[in-house]
């Protein structure tokens, strides 16, 4: 094979000068030329090809990964809506409601620390892709929260605070672990982390790539690192 790519590099025959052509061809351009006659024919392929897909899909889902998360979780309510099966690293306790929703690639983790950590999600509840909960002792979601891609909750600082407990791998103390607690009908932006021993009151809103390391009273709006409440004129502020 080594050989044969040098001969086509080199181009030294008609034959591997045609090759040599072709390569560079499929490289610089990427796609072939498509006769306009024939574009109906691949548009319906397309359809065709998706909802196969779909159907696939839904299938998996129902059929497999849904009852698997399913079993995994203490109770989940009904119309449960997955887009990947989460993935659940230790020994919490999940109770999930009606119609929870999670998109892509949403994980639990929870350490050694505690021997009943418990992650409660309410009705309605509604995660993008790629966030994570972090719960050692407990974190409550409540009822309609709305939590954006890239998003963490933690109600643990993952590790002692002090640098020889650290070095000696000890596991977390009760000042490292406090619970969390986001009310009904809050809205976290994308990229936000909501630390310990927060809680977020009904109906606030936290800006993206917030850093909620305070508790937040209801129906207010919060933004930054750390968060702070900003007030109606915030965006006029100087």
């Amino acid at each position: 094979m080594g050989d044969f790519l040098l001969n086509m590099k080199r181009g030294e025959t008609p034959v591997y000068r045609v090759l040599r052509s072709v390569a560079r061809f499929i490289l610089n351009n990427g796609s072939l030329p498509i006769p306009r006659f024939f574009m109906p024919i691949l548009a319906g392929l397309y359809h065709l090809h998706s909802a196969v897909g779909r159907m696939f899909r839904r299938l998996l889902m129902t059929l497999y990964i849904e009852p698997l998360f399913r079993g995994r979780c203490s109770s989940v309510g009904k119309n449960l809506t997955l887009s990947s099966l989460p993935y659940i690293l230790g020994h919490s306790e999940i109770v999930i409601g009606d119609s929870a929703s999670f998109g892509y690639h949403f994980m639990v983790i929870t350490g050694r620390f505690l021997d009943h950590p418990r992650l409660q999600i309410g009705n309605g509840a509604s995660f993008g892709d790629h966030c994570a909960v972090s719960v050692n002792q407990e974190v409550i979601i409540e009822d309609a929260v709305a939590v954006g891609d890239d998003c963490r909750i933690t109600d643990n600082d993952g590790h002692p605070r002090e640098a020889a407990l650290r070095a000696q791998n000890a596991p977390l103390t009760a000042r490292d672990i406090r619970p969390v607690r986001i009310c009904t009908g809050v809205r976290i932006g994308s990229g936000s982390q909501v630390m310990k021993g927060v809680t977020i009151g009904e109906g606030a809103v936290i800006g993206p790539n917030s850093v909620v390391i305070s508790s937040l009273p209801p129906y207010c709006y919060a933004a930054g690192n750390p968060a702070e409440i900003r007030t109606a004129d915030w965006r006029n502020a100087g």
